[in-house]
């Protein structure tokens, strides 16, 4: 059996991976848990999965469900709470499913501990990304991609000589508003941006996707993941997120990887690389769908996207200034504080008021993020 833990098991991802453990329950082992504030959850499926270690966000709530965990589950909280998760007990596969740059220093101890990583934690490459997989590569560890898109691209390059690859295009649905123009954006509401036409996500990442700064941060993450320089990196609008990604070679050909939208099928492609097992996704009829379509990408209309990829270009400390003040922007737009075009508007002043550091360190990292959120708070 495969020992797994999560972070962020009570999230989206998080509990579709246990969809996933639990139609294989024969082959997976849940070692560790780790989840937010989502208590009651957690606790159900602890009694479910009967993982060894649990943590949540604060000691408060630990200390509120400790009587209700099952004897010999051993209880942490906080950031070191994470960081036990993901590097102690005796997983082989850490899935890291926690939403936001919070996800870089446990994802750190896991690979440190040696442990591959199912990576669905985008930000952590963003802001850290040449340090994650200098790491990854020193200790022999695989980052298994979880996004759709970068799963995807990891299967079309199977087997592939990576110097023949031409190039990568990463598809958008273009988020809730993918059919409004940008000047219709002024009055639309939280509720509005969390209506995903395709995908069922968390908050923060559909907000992310109606702004397309999911995809920018894909971008980035692509980057990383592939060696591959910017230029070779593309993206275009795809409706329907029937193509989930696809890789152009030298020689004209393009490989591409097609699925119903349904995440446990790249989870569950994290897990059992280089296998595949059965799947609980519906199966894909092209004679049902009967039609594809795709839209060149708007960068005036999504100029995030093109925000994050001249960061990414930039370097430095450029894409942690990014991810940070988007990740406060959408709060605040999350909470009624900020119409949704003040977003864009956010990230665009912390970036102007940002003085990059080539080559960072973690310190230099974490300064920069607590700067940047500082300052995306009060503008």
């Amino acid at each position: 059996m495969k020992r797994i833990s999560i972070l962020g098991s009570t999230g989206s991802i998080g509990t579709q991976t246990l969809d996933v453990v639990a139609m294989h329950p024969e082959a997976f082992e849940v070692d560790g848990l780790a989840a937010g504030n989502n208590t009651a959850l957690l606790l159900e499926q602890v009694r479910r999965f009967k993982p060894r270690r649990v943590s949540v966000s604060t000691k408060e709530l630990a200390e509120e469900i400790r009587s209700s965990l099952p004897a010999g589950v051993e209880l942490y909280s906080g950031s070191e709470g994470l960081v036990e998760i993901a590097a102690g007990g005796d997983a082989e596969t850490v899935v890291t499913a926690l939403v936001g740059s919070v996800g870089l220093q446990s994802t750190l101890a896991a690979i440190e501990a040696g442990r591959h990583i199912g990576l669905a934690n985008k930000e952590t490459l963003v802001t850290a990304g040449h340090l994650v997989t200098e790491l990854a590569g020193r200790k022999g560890v695989k980052l298994l991609p979880v996004d759709s898109e970068h799963s995807a691209i990891f299967q079309c390059l199977n087997g592939e000589n990576r110097e023949d690859v031409a190039a990568i295009t990463i598809t958008a649905s273009g988020g809730s508003f993918r059919d409004y123009k940008r000047e219709e954006l002024k009055n639309v509401t939280v509720e509005d941006a969390l209506r995903h036409p395709n995908w069922s996500m968390g908050a923060k990442i559909t907000i992310d996707s109606a702004t397309m700064v999911n995809k920018g941060l894909e971008v980035i993450e692509a980057h990383h993941l592939f060696a591959l320089p910017y230029e070779q990196i593309d993206v275009l609008l795809h409706p329907e997120s029937i193509i989930h990604s696809y890789v152009e070679f030298r020689d004209s050909s393009i490989i591409a990887q097609l699925g119903t939208p349904d995440m446990r099928v790249p989870i569950q492609y994290a897990l059992t690389y280089p296998d595949r097992w059965p799947s609980p996704a519906k199966r894909l009829s092209l004679a049902q769908v009967a039609s594809l379509t795709f839209r060149e990408m708007d960068y005036e209309r999504y100029p995030a996207l093109k925000m994050a990829i001249d960061c990414g270009i930039a370097g430095g400390t450029f894409t942690t200034a990014f991810n940070a003040a988007n990740e406060v922007a959408v709060a605040r737009f999350l909470r009624g504080e900020i119409p949704f075009l003040r977003i864009d508007e956010i990230i665009d002043e912390v970036l102007q008021r940002h003085h990059n550091a080539a080559n960072p360190g973690l310190e230099e990292i974490h300064l920069c993020d607590m700067a940047s959120r500082e300052l995306a708070a009060v503008l």
